[in-house]
């Protein structure tokens, strides 16, 4: 008991530091987080395995702090965490190395999770049929090493791969993770996202501004990526610049976006289109390169043609988008001028 008392105060201490205090849907998720770190770290094994937890619930909840906090203060060595574009984007290159093996994608596993007891799952959702069979691949291989998983999740189990015509493909992955882990909703009524007043710091520091699409550049940089040449507007001191075309709608992947985001601690992307007329491909590039840069926590300035809350507006028709719609709601306004075209 003394442990997983010591785990809440660390938590309520780290909220206490980032200006916060737990609300009561919060409080409750964490004391069901620290039976789990006591379990982990206080020799349950006597008593059987730690039961894997798995919570989800709306975006802006306050379910990634709270289980980055949890992870940051769980007193064991054999812990990994990992995020979902950041995850496929390891596994792949592992699978890669391991190519002329027989069980090439298992071995893969095995790097990715080391020799953990704990694996923190961020940010899970599932939207596309070959990364649903690869989670499955995966869960079904911690599970039969009886690795404890923690995921988050803005979808109930039942809810991932919602597209009807692939859903099937992870229903295997479903059932593993109704039957391995505990299910544990945290809802509560605010989206603190669109509470955000700290704006010194990582992609709250970023800024959405609306003006007219500026003329095309006369010249372009271009960054390599796997063999791949990709054209961008600039790569000066560190800060990337590109046009939302030259990221979303060319072929471009979150592989690339991870290694960009390691390697640009500042971004521009510019000339943002009303989201209803970019088709759907570049709209699921732009929720993945979302996602990817709030995780490396990259301050970005947004330059768009219409305003924050006409672009998410628009974009609350895709049904996936609400994970977005709230990251961009870390982001402060600025007013821009137009462009003044007069010769």
């Amino acid at each position: 008991m003394k442990g997983t008392d010591k785990l809440v105060r660390a938590v309520e201490a780290a909220a206490s530091a980032d200006g916060f205090s737990l609300d009561p849907a919060q409080r409750t998720t964490l004391d069901r987080l620290a039976v789990l770190g006591g379990e982990l770290a206080g020799g349950s094994l006597r008593r059987g395995l730690p039961r894997s937890l798995y919570v989800y619930g709306d975006a802006g909840r306050g379910k990634s702090w709270l289980a980055d906090a949890f992870y940051a203060s769980l007193p064991i060595r054999h812990k990994t965490r990992v995020h979902f574009h950041g995850f496929f984007d390891e596994l792949h290159r592992s699978i890669h190395s391991h190519r002329s093996e027989r069980d090439a994608i298992e071995r893969a596993i095995d790097d990715v999770t080391r020799n953990s007891r704990l694996l923190f799952f961020d940010e899970l959702h599932v939207h596309d049929s070959g990364d649903a069979r690869l989670l499955t691949r995966l869960l079904d291989h911690v599970f039969t090493r009886k690795l404890t998983v923690l995921a988050t999740s803005n979808y109930a189990p039942d809810n991932l791969l919602p597209n009807p015509i692939w859903h099937h493909i992870f229903e295997r992955g479903i059932a593993l993770i109704k039957t391995h882990m505990d299910i544990w909703s945290l809802n509560g009524p605010t989206d603190y996202r669109t509470m955000q007043d700290d704006h010194s710091k990582g992609f709250a520091a970023g800024t959405w501004s609306t003006r007219e699409a500026a003329p095309a550049p006369t010249w372009l940089d271009s960054l390599a990526s796997h063999g791949r040449s990709f054209p961008v507007t600039s790569t000066d001191d560190g800060e990337l610049t590109a046009t939302f075309g030259q990221l979303c709608r060319t072929p471009t992947s979150t592989v690339e976006y991870l290694q960009w985001s390691r390697d640009f601690t500042q971004w521009s992307i510019t000339d943002v289109p009303p989201f209803s007329a970019a088709d759907p491909e570049a709209q699921q590039r732009f929720i993945n390169l979302v996602d990817v840069l709030v995780d490396a926590d990259v301050p970005v300035r947004f330059s768009a043609h219409v305003d924050l809350d006409s672009f998410l507006a628009d974009a609350s028709q895709r049904p996936d988008a609400f994970r977005m719609a709230s990251r961009l709601r870390l982001l402060q306004h600025v007013a821009v001028p137009k462009l003044n075209t007069e010769t």
